[in-house]
């Protein structure tokens, strides 16, 4: 890889970095010329990404986490410094999409679960994250906060209060470091095609699946990973440096 990129030269951690959008970034991100630390629970499908990037000359590296487990985001950050020696950009796009039903039939168990899946994780992994790029000299941080971060949807109460709580957590991180130079802004993304996908509707089957949301979006199609990617990588990267604190929109018109 020729590394002359948005990223060239950066360490870049990838949350949820063995499928869809934080497969792409990581892709991308190693194309670009970074040091790519990938960070996920598949193993397997992390080591064969690393495989491939380290096969079309890049650098990369995985390490097993689990971002709802506090210890498991703290040895991220440590193994990242031990791996490049400074983390310079963090996606966290780890979490699951839950449809609970309606608020009043919600477990308490699948409201806890929804809300440590997908906004405790991402405050664990600020937490470690931030420190590390101060005492570095600042980075960016993007966190995948999804369109149903500025918008509701029934019968998915613990996704939306999570994802909505992504967003506030993302400005307020963002206000409390920004004249210690760590970014950190918030992707509100529409329907992706990934894997995840599959599991936003009742609708069964890829391709009935990708068809009915492309129909609920104006542009007429989902989103590519690799779109997501780059905008992500646009974010992280340094032509970006006056932007902070921002929940910013690519969903193919579905909050205008």
């Amino acid at each position: 890889m020729s590394g002359t990129g948005n990223l060239n030269a950066k360490t870049v951690i990838v949350t949820g970095a063995t499928s869809g959008m934080g497969k792409a970034l990581s892709l991308r991100a190693a194309a670009d010329g970074a040091h790519v630390i990938l960070a996920g629970r598949n193993e397997k499908a992390g080591r064969e990404i690393v495989s491939v990037i380290e096969g079309e000359g890049g650098t990369a590296a995985f390490v097993p986490t689990d971002v709802t487990v506090e210890k498991d985001a703290e040895a991220l950050v440590e193994n990242a410094l031990r791996l490049a020696g400074r983390i310079d950009c963090v996606f966290n796009n780890a979490g699951a999409m839950t449809t609970d039903g309606l608020v009043p039939d919600l477990e308490t168990a699948s409201w806890r679960l929804g809300i440590e899946t997908n906004l405790t994780s991402v405050f664990f992994g600020l937490k470690y994250q931030i420190p590390a790029m101060v005492a570095g000299g600042g980075g960016a941080i993007v966190n995948n906060a999804s369109l149903l971060g500025v918008r509701g949807q029934a019968g998915a109460s613990a996704y939306v209060a999570a994802k909505h709580g992504v967003v506030g957590l993302t400005r307020a991180a963002a206000l409390e470091f920004a004249a210690q130079g760590v970014r950190v802004n918030a992707l509100v993304t529409g329907p992706v095609d990934t894997p995840a996908l599959c599991s936003t509707t009742g609708v069964t089957g890829r391709e009935a699946i990708v068809a009915d949301a492309a129909a609920h979006t104006p542009v007429g199609r989902v989103g590519d990973p690799e779109e997501v990617a780059a905008f992500a990588a646009f974010l992280l990267g340094d032509e970006t440096k006056f932007i902070t604190g921002a929940a910013l929109t690519i969903d193919g018109g579905m909050s205008a």
